[in-house]
């Protein structure tokens, strides 16, 4: 694993694994939306490639770019007070959202109520879904080589929307991106991510019962398949407890390869585009864009504002370097 300084010395690398990642979040949250659909399931049964009528983007892409766009307004330095305005100003103000994360509707909500964090994320029922842990990735990015100022800066952000697991859930992606930055192991990638995570949280033992189920399985994909599934069940599919573990455990399993890595994610099913954007997000970060298949780039190069109405077309590349430069 490099140091931060010696990634601030190589700002060309800094770039390529900053748009990598940004990139492999959208290519992985759109993957994961393809692959769970029921038409893909009856035609090709796994999901390997996106077919002509592949639609993009939700709210896992959009949403992470309101989290760059927020720190690249802030110069890197994020308050509690850049959070909101940057909410206020793009997200209370949709009368709806379509594809949008209950957990971000409800934070709306709050925010219009008068509420502030950490009230607007705690007072929610949906304070555990993985909607933080979605958007997050800009945070490592920008922190990289650093987890524990990763973790730090993803509370912040977190907190808007979320509390306790959905915190923690972010902290420990933000954490994982930090240190795939700096060209950490998987080992390393799966540490860091574990390090910030309480150890009495639910998030915590979902994480090791996920880890223990690969490692019986000796990394065999086929008979951890089915165990993973049936053992991180919760009762709503977006719940940080299971969708975290599970993007986790497929990047235990499948980490050399980017586009194989998002592939696994993708088709895990339940909050699968979610799965995906954190496994590509991470698999991004480690290997670059250059890892990444050309056409998967420029398939989701630009939003379709889907669910936040001011992120279409935007350029993820553009968007990539910019934080790129906040790493200094």
């Amino acid at each position: 694993m490099m140091t931060r300084q010696e990634l601030i010395n190589n700002p060309e690398l800094a770039q390529k694994k900053a748009v990598g990642c940004i990139c492999g979040l959208a290519i992985g949250d759109s993957f994961g939306d393809a692959a769970r659909k029921q038409d893909n399931r009856v035609n090709y049964g796994i999901t390997t490639d996106f077919n002509q009528g592949a639609s993009w983007s939700t709210d896992d892409t959009e949403f992470a770019l309101l989290t760059a766009r927020t720190l690249i307004d802030c110069g890197g330095k994020l308050k509690s007070e850049d959070v909101v305005e940057a909410w206020l100003r793009d997200v209370a103000v949709q009368d709806e959202f379509k594809r949008g994360g209950a957990s971000e509707v409800s934070a709306a909500m709050n925010l219009r109520r008068g509420l502030r964090p950490p009230y607007s994320g705690m007072y929610s029922t949906f304070h555990m879904s993985d909607g933080s842990a979605m958007r997050i990735s800009p945070v490592g990015v920008i922190n990289a080589g650093d987890p524990a100022a990763a973790a730090a800066m993803a509370e912040i952000d977190a907190s808007i929307s979320h509390y306790r697991d959905g915190i923690w859930g972010a902290q420990a992606v933000a954490a994982a991106v930090a240190v795939a930055m700096a060209d950490g192991t998987m080992d390393e990638i799966i540490d860091a991510a574990m390090a910030v995570i309480p150890k009495e949280s639910w998030l915590y033992a979902a994480m090791n019962t996920a880890f223990e189920i690969v490692e019986k399985a000796q990394g065999n994909m086929l008979d951890a398949w089915m165990p993973l599934h049936d053992a991180l069940l919760s009762s709503a599919w977006a719940t940080t407890a299971e969708a975290i573990p599970s993007a986790f455990a497929c990047l235990k399993m499948e980490h050399d390869d980017f586009r194989r890595g998002v592939i696994l994610a993708g088709n895990f099913g339940r909050d699968a585009d979610t799965i995906g954007a954190v496994a590509g997000a991470i698999l991004g970060a480690r290997y670059g864009v250059d890892a990444i298949p050309p056409r998967w780039v420029e398939k989701t190069r630009y939003p379709s504002g889907t669910c936040l109405q001011f992120t279409k077309g935007l350029d993820l590349i553009e968007t990539g370097k910019q934080l790129a430069a906040l790493i200094r």
